[in-house]
């Protein structure tokens, strides 16, 4: 139940509407009833805009908006909000729209994170649905309680359905928008009941996306599509070795180049402005830069896999400790051990990187696809000494992020406020990366490295586990370092690690945190890629010693968490486990939680003689609670399925050993080629437990059941990733 009670200290509804009047808007409020806010929208020709909450605007013209604090990359998330609040509001889908909302960290607030408004760790769903249900029921509640007052009828006898309220005794009706005005006018409900799930219309149901139409007709705008009158563009000469600096500049060849405006240094390196993008980039090509590399990073990707490995010799931080994981394995009747190799990884997202700056005598507009509009509009303002509250973010539809538009220190924007800032002001300012920029410009999934050791008693039961871990943390240094760092443990180094789900006597982690200059960040899955690979393939590689099938195996082990058994169970079904394929095939199955969502996924494979190596299908079972979105749901398990894939098969950023970034483009970073999508099946867990996020969750299971697979079907394993760098020829 919502609950909303004034104070003495609290302002009353018509001070708030005449701070929305004042401000030549109508009336929006957030849930959490403060002074310190009062947003609104215009009202037009027609009649008021009826805003009661922060999330719910009912427009004259009978259209319902849904402002989403969370951004659209692709995932799904505007539909998904947009069916919280149409479900309790009654709302016809038709009439539903979505709008980013505004930077605003106390209306806004990631509920899983704090004071921090932003998108990512799959936590849109999750964090939002009991709020935008209460949001759409109270909208409900004011519509009904206008349409009560205006017929001189008992609130309890007027009805709602898709958009229309109704009293059926006078056969009176309404829609939305002919009540928004006088709704407009009564305070917010005290308590508002939210449906049982047995009365739900739309969540757990197909409705169409609500961003299909514009992005498939070609209408929707993002940032790379943003343009504003005497708009410059800037591309930015970075070192291609991380931590280098400007030592001497020469740009008199590039301020030649026609259309070229200015030459600026910033903090990253020097920015080249121009009218235009390819006159800014054939500039920056002509510059020349002494870069001073004292203290960058420059050590190739050899030698640093090699400090790993020798760091990986002694022991480390402990993690967890169940047991006496040492003693069960020096008394088992089989000992394993294995070790692991994780490359760095790209983000690689289709859209360019790109910020666009424009400001005024009244503070900063930003246009970019902001994933942390908190700190976003904080570093903006930092770097130009102005109020937050001076900075106003406009989040636009993005062309993927997997994590790269989330950094905590604003690359993009602080990149774009900065030129902009060194210009002067006098123009707006698009900053716009290249493929390669992206491709060699830092921000990668970290290298890791691993060893594992199992023991099996003589009845070929697992006993024994240790685990240990190398690698570089994501969050050392950043503004989240406080709340996800304990004891020096970076929680996103060892997750699904650390939270082994296997009922194991004995079992020891650890984890090294290395110290490497090259810029890291959370990547689509964050640690499960590299924790459940590394897990899964060893599972196997114990099952196999054991003498026992793989599903078999983990069954006991996964007895006291039934939501993992469970999807194991279901995609061994759906696959028919245990079915004969054939030479040269092989099927191989792994199960992994993350972000509170559990999946399980069996790949099946054909290996050629010579090495060719096809995925042909992948079952996917996945228990994420709730499926709000049931579409969206398979999609973003096909989606992760296929991006997972690419980097298991082909994907490694590799350091020359200068700590020059090899690769490029997508000639030499490959993603998932269509011919190489295998055809996917992914069948949903019933659940009436709250939903979880579904946007990472596919990614960490699919590299372990294709590398099981694999060795099903030649009896090789693969520890060091990419697949590509192996001969899995059978001759």
């Amino acid at each position: 139940m919502l609950r909303i009670r004034e104070t003495s200290d609290q302002p009353s509804r018509r001070q708030v509407l005449k701070a929305g009047a004042a401000a030549g808007a109508g009336l929006i409020i957030g849930f959490h009833w403060s002074p310190r806010r009062a947003f609104a929208k215009s009202a037009d020709d027609a009649g008021e805009t009826f805003a009661p909450n922060a999330f719910v605007r009912v427009a004259p013209d009978n259209t319902v908006t849904v402002l989403s604090k969370h951004i659209e990359f692709g995932q799904g998330t505007y539909t998904g909000l947009a069916t919280l609040v149409a479900e309790e509001l009654d709302a016809d889908w038709d009439q539903i729209r979505v709008e980013t909302a505004p930077a605003d960290a106390y209306l806004y607030n990631n509920l899983h994170w704090g004071p921090v408004q932003g998108t990512g760790g799959s936590s849109s769903l999750g964090n939002s649905y009991m709020q935008l249900r209460r949001a759409g029921a109270m909208a409900r509640a004011l519509l009904v309680e206008a349409a009560a007052r205006r017929w001189r009828v008992p609130e309890f006898l007027v009805t709602v359905d898709k958009g229309v309220v109704s009293h059926a005794a006078s056969k009176r009706s309404a829609t939305f928008g002919e009540l928004a005005a006088e709704a407009a006018e009564l305070p917010p409900p005290v308590d508002v009941t939210l449906k049982d799930p047995k009365d739900f219309k739309l969540i757990g149901t197909h409705v169409p996306r609500v961003d299909s139409r514009d992005k498939s007709r070609g209408t929707a705008r993002f940032t790379i599509d943003m343009t504003l009158p005497d708009m410059l563009t800037a591309v930015i000469a970075r070192p291609r070795v991380f931590g280098a600096t400007v030592k001497s500049l020469d740009a008199t060849a590039a301020k030649a180049v026609a259309g070229v405006t200015d030459v600026v240094e910033i903090p990253r390196g020097v920015a080249v402005v121009a009218k235009g993008f390819w006159a800014a980039k054939t500039g920056r090509d002509k510059l020349v830069i002494d870069w001073d590399t004292s203290a960058a990073e420059t050590r190739g990707s050899a030698e640093i896999m090699a400090e790993y490995k020798r760091l990986a010799a002694k022991p480390g931080d402990m993690v967890r400790q169940d047991g006496d994981a040492e003693k069960a394995i020096a008394g088992a009747a089989t000992v394993l051990e294995a070790a692991f190799e994780f490359p760095f990884l790209a983000h690689a997202p289709m859209e360019a990187l790109d910020c666009l700056v424009r400001l005024g005598s009244n503070g900063c507009d930003v246009w970019t696809g902001s994933q942390l509009p908190t700190l976003d509009q904080g570093t903006a303002a930092a770097i130009l000494g102005l109020a937050p509250e001076q900075v106003r973010v406009h989040t636009l539809l993005t062309g993927g992020s997997f994590g790269r538009r989330a950094t905590p220190d604003s690359d993009m924007v602080a990149e774009a406020v900065h030129v902009a800032k060194a210009i002067g002001g006098r123009a707006p300012v698009k900053v716009i990366w290249t493929r390669e920029d992206d491709i060699q410009g830092g921000r990668y999934r970290p290298m890791y490295y691993h060893t594992l050791k199992g023991g099996l008693d003589k009845a070929g039961n697992l006993v024994g586990w240790q685990h240990r871990i190398v690698g570089q943390s994501i969050l050392k240094g950043t503004p989240f370092e406080g709340a996800l760092v304990k004891d020096g443990i970076d929680q996103t180094s060892v997750e699904g690690a650390s939270n082994l789900p296997y009922a194991i006597p004995g079992i020891t982690i650890d984890l090294h945190t290395t110290d490497v200059r090259v810029p890291v960040l959370w990547w689509r899955a964050v640690g499960s890629t590299h924790t459940a690979y590394a897990v899964e393939t060893f599972m196997d590689e114990l099952a196999a010693a054991a003498g026992r099938d793989p599903v078999e195996f983990r069954r006991p082990l996964l007895a006291g968490h039934p939501r993992h058994a469970g999807v194991l169970e279901l995609a061994a079904e759906k696959v028919g486990w245990g079915t004969p394929l054939g030479p040269g095939r092989g099927r191989g199955i792994a199960v992994a939680e993350s972000f509170h969502s559990y999946v399980a996924q069996v790949a099946d494979v054909t290996v050629e003689d010579d090495g060719f190596l096809k995925v042909d299908r992948v079952v996917c079972a996945v228990d994420c609670g709730l499926a709000v979105t049931p579409d969206v749901v398979r999609a973003q398990m096909e989606g992760g399925i296929g991006y997972g894939l690419g980097a298991i098969l082909h994907d490694a950023i590799t350091l020359d050993d200068g700590g020059r970034v090899e690769q490029a483009n997508f000639d030499t970073y490959v993603p998932l080629r269509i011919d190489e999508m295998p055809q996917v099946e992914v069948h949903i867990v019933p659940s009436s437990e709250a939903p979880t996020g579904v946007g990472e969750p596919g990614v960490p299971p699919i590299g372990p059941a294709v590398a099981n697979a694999v060795f099903a079907a030649t009896g090789k394993r693969i520890r060091t990733l990419p697949f590509a760098d192996h001969d899995l020829s059978r001759a």
